[in-house]
């Protein structure tokens, strides 16, 4: 068939990324003699300049990877916790319900840098310099903005001049929005990492060394010391329209690392399927595997509406779990094991009917009753169903909203076998206002945790929020075989399992199955403020055709037709048994790029 780009094929290795300039970055890391985590985090760096709509380096990092050296698989934890001062009481005599989508009481500790540090301690092989010398690079030289950056600080204006001064500063250079592909420069956060780079290379011995010193720097230096200053003394107007100061502290800072953790797995077909646990939404994929295991889709079209019909009311079953079970292992519990078995996912299964749900209808397990049930509540009395807002990150057109953020992704596999997806996100330019003196924003992904006590997300210190951020990694025939991703919160899940089953199922290379129309349901709440949801809903793009749109909604389905090429961010690698690479990226908003040799 044809497609929009070749899948790139070689042996060498393979970066593929959600902007040219981070793929082409971390491709040079490969060509220096590096290995897949020195591209990855290079890539990673590269993309908190390019993509400031999307990431910054106050933000989080999950990633799954497969290491040739250990020969595991495992998780990479950079997901930031709540602080010590981010409690229910404090935030309720703040006059809050929900938690707002930004400023500075949406933050958790910023816990990318951390991973970061870690993965190329442990897992790179080059220096600290080598790669983050791309990043410097761009934020001091200057890169040509996207036009959707762009749009993102025009939309802005006048909201950072009137409440966010310190952002108007740096992104409104001369007090007029930069026009899109203008030269844009960041100086203060290429002196930031200037300085990290100084004091790392001062302080420490050798490359892991250096490493070590660069992660104190940031959690504990001078890095640490301008956020909690920066936290102490600013009052913030944010999305609940009032202004609050934040509770985030150094102390804080200096008291959290980034972790290992062992992924979720699951057997479906020839494939496992490796995700994050519960403290992030990757195991509704695994959750909707399980149920669809039951179907042939081999014999459905992978653009058919029986196809789409069967994987978004899967899809509703295993979210509406992750709404009534899903948090942070480490403060709840969650029954995985009950949610991934046969037994449950059979008497599930009968569920999906040749009719759309219009229902949330999370699953029974023993002794969670009284969860579900506050749960239930909390959803119908503070969740909205209003048609007119529109949720989730803003990678679907009409989900844009200059408030909004989003995220990025990174695929990386290399000729020695190694292997790695990482789902970069949050401190996005439209979180909270600059800190001045370093360059970057806060993030705001506190705003997925609930007031409500009880409940398996409520706010806690120290619990990580239930992120919808899920790297993905599928090994085929018991070998370490592909890694892929998408931004897009709730839509995230949604948009891989189309990438992966047309792979799996119905023999299309990762090019073909990534240009192939895509689609996906609000139906669901939304994990982001203000937390809405649109029973029955399923956007699908045009190109699906009218045929099949119109049998979706003879199904039942609330189908919002959506123009060709607006939905999903698509980048996805892999590696075959002999060696062969390949590596895709999508075409949608002209910017994500696969490179390879």
């Amino acid at each position: 068939m044809f497609t929009t780009r070749p899948e790139i094929l070689g042996t060498f290795g393979i970066v593929t990324s959600t902007h040219w300039l981070a793929s082409a970055s971390g491709m040079a890391m490969l060509e220096k003699g590096g290995n897949a985590f020195d591209a990855c985090v290079a890539s990673g760096f590269v993309l908190q300049v390019v993509e400031p709509h999307l990431v910054g380096p106050a933000g989080e990092v999950p990633a799954v990877f497969y290491s040739a050296k250990t020969g595991k698989v495992e998780v990479l934890c950079g997901q930031g916790t709540a602080p010590k001062g981010a409690t229910l009481d404090h935030y309720r005599n703040e006059g809050l319900k929900l938690i707002p989508g930004n400023g500075m009481l949406a933050t958790v500790i910023p816990g990318a840098f951390d991973a970061w540090m870690i993965l190329l301690r442990d897992h790179g092989s080059l220096r600290l310099r080598d790669v983050l010398e791309p990043a410097i690079y761009y934020a001091e030289q200057g890169h040509p903005l996207l036009p959707r950056v762009a749009d993102t600080i025009k939309g802005l204006k006048t909201f950072f001049e009137t409440e966010w001064p310190t952002s108007a500063a740096l992104f409104l250079p001369g007090g007029n929005a930069p026009a899109p592909r203008q030269i844009f420069r960041n100086a203060p956060l290429a002196e930031t990492w200037k300085r990290v780079l100084r004091e790392a290379e001062a302080k420490g011995r050798g490359r892991e060394g250096e490493i070590e010193a660069a992660r104190e720097v940031f959690y504990k230096g001078f890095v640490a010391e301008a956020i909690d200053s920066f936290v102490r003394s600013t009052e913030v107007m944010d999305q609940s329209g009032s202004r609050h100061r934040g509770v985030l502290s150094a102390d804080d800072m200096a008291s959290w690392s980034a972790s290992y953790d062992a992924p979720l797995t699951y057997e479906y077909h020839n494939y496992r399927v490796n995700k994050i646990r519960p403290w992030g939404q990757g195991p509704v994929f695994l959750q909707t595997l399980a149920l669809l295991k039951g179907f042939d889709l081999a014999e459905m079209g992978p653009v058919s509406a029986p196809f789409l019909h069967t994987v978004v009311e899967a899809m509703k079953l295993a979210f509406a779990d992750r709404e009534a079970y899903y948090g942070d292992p480490n403060f709840v519990q969650v029954p995985m094991e009950t949610l991934l078995s046969d037994t449950y996912n059979d008497a599930r299964r009968k569920l999906i009917g040749d009719k759309a749900s219009l229902d949330l209808r999370p699953g029974h397990v023993d002794g969670y009753e009284l969860q579900v049930e506050r749960t239930m509540k909390a959803l119908r009395d503070l969740s909205t169903t209003d048609r007119k807002v529109t949720g989730g990150e803003p990678t679907l057109a009409s989900m844009r909203s200059a408030r909004r953020g989003d995220t990025v992704h990174i695929d990386v596999v290399d000729r020695f076998g190694n292997m790695i997806a990482a789902m970069p996100s949050g401190g996005w330019l439209q979180s909270s206002p600059v800190i001045p003196e370093l360059g970057f924003m806060l993030n705001s992904r506190a705003q997925m945790f609930w007031l409500e006590p009880g409940l398996p997300a409520s706010l806690e210190p120290g619990k990580r929020p239930r992120t919808t951020l899920t790297p993905t990694l599928a090994e085929k025939d018991g070998k370490p075989y592909m890694v892929f991703g998408s931004p897009g919160g709730d839509q995230q899940e949604q948009w891989q399992l189309l990438l992966f089953l047309r792979h799996a199922h119905h023999g299309l290379n990762l090019q073909e199955a990534i240009d192939l129309p895509m689609a996906h349901t609000a139906h669901f709440p939304s994990s982001f403020y203000p937390r809405e949801q649109k029973p029955g809903h399923l956007a699908a793009e045009e190109t699906f055709g009218k045929e099949v749109l119109d049998e979706l909604r003879e199904r039942g389905h609330d189908v919002e037709t959506v123009p060709a090429w607006t939905v999903g961010r698509l980048v996805a690698a892999s590696r075959d048994a002999d060696g062969l690479l390949h590596g895709a990226a999508t075409p949608r908003l002209m910017q994500a790029y696969a490179v390879g040799r």
